[in-house]
């Protein structure tokens, strides 16, 4: 009897203690899903957060990009600006450096963003007086000439005419082969994945792509020569760093910068589409690559995809 009842005991202990690993392992497996759910939700939010503000960037820079062609366009009318013209070019050619140099600040908030978008209203505003100056100027260049026309001249000023013609023609070249620089009108960017056939996919997600597939247009213009074209294309991966593939040096407006590769086109002027492959040597990451296309010793135009 006395056997049994120890016997009973022993079974009734070992009960108590199984039930308790089962309920420590039902807490333990609670707590890792709650865990995971936590963290799944914070990086969704966090990447929502990061393509917002990768979004807001490029429209910044769209805008900039605006500004900065109609200066190019203003530049084109070969007037002799008074000192406080040029100080108020200066200026606004500073101030889009400025933007430019803030907007590829990789820790940018969106408070930074918001600063900026004031800026650019700002320098819009500054831009389009300066126009209406330069028009003014040109109306009074314009009855000035009139009214000399009926002026005789001396040999002298033929001469002094002449020379100033000559460096007007020099400083002209100058600005037309700005104004005949090659823009985007559009451009969009896709990740590929290359199936075992062959095929490609556009895929999203980093781990699965390939390379990424460039789609751009060239606008048409009028100044721009038909031929063959260097495209000088920058990369720029999700953590800010420029992607550079070898010692690849070029110069816009006589400062170098280095490039990730170059891709040589032949120009129509007939507003034609042209596409450039690439891919990442040791693959891609998560996060924003940020694409800008150099030509002729200007900036042609900007694009950004998000890999998740």
């Amino acid at each position: 009897m006395m056997n049994s009842e120890v016997v009973s005991n022993k079974k009734e202990e070992e009960r108590k203690k199984d039930s308790s690993k089962i309920y420590f392992f039902i807490i333990a497996i609670a707590a890792l899903l709650a865990t995971n759910i936590y963290f799944y939700v914070k990086f969704k939010t966090n990447g929502e957060k990061v393509y917002a503000l990768t979004v807001e960037k490029e429209n910044l820079q769209v805008q900039i990009d605006r500004i900065e062609a109609e200066l190019d366009k203003i530049d084109v009318e070969n007037v002799q600006l008074t000192p406080e013209m040029t100080v108020q070019k200066e200026d606004s050619r500073t101030e889009i450096a400025e933007l430019r140099q803030k907007l590829e600040n990789k820790s940018i908030t969106p408070m930074d963003i918001d600063e900026a978008q004031r800026k650019i209203n700002q320098l819009k505003k500054q831009v389009d007086t300066y126009r209406i100056n330069v028009q003014r100027l040109i109306q009074e260049n314009q009855i000035l000439s009139k009214q000399n026309s009926n002026l005789s001249e001396s040999v002298v000023e033929k001469d002094k005419q002449i020379t100033s013609l000559v460096t007007t023609n020099s400083e002209l070249k100058e600005k037309v082969a700005t104004a005949s620089a090659l823009k985007v009108s559009e451009i969009s960017i896709n990740g590929l994945a290359i199936k075992k056939n062959g095929k490609e996919s556009v895929e999203e997600r980093a781990k699965r792509v390939d390379k990424l597939k460039i789609n751009f247009t060239i606008v048409d213009n009028e100044l721009a020569k038909n031929g063959e074209r260097d495209i000088f294309v920058r990369i720029i991966d999700p953590q800010g760093n420029l992607i550079v593939q070898g010692d690849h040096i070029f110069f816009v407006h006589g400062e170098k910068l280095q490039y990730t590769f170059k891709h040589k086109i032949m120009f129509t002027n007939k507003g034609e589409d042209y596409i450039v492959y690439w891919a990442a040597d040791g693959g891609f990451s998560k996060g924003a690559y940020t694409v800008l296309l150099y030509e002729d010793n200007a900036i042609m135009g900007r694009s950004t995809i998000v890999l998740r």
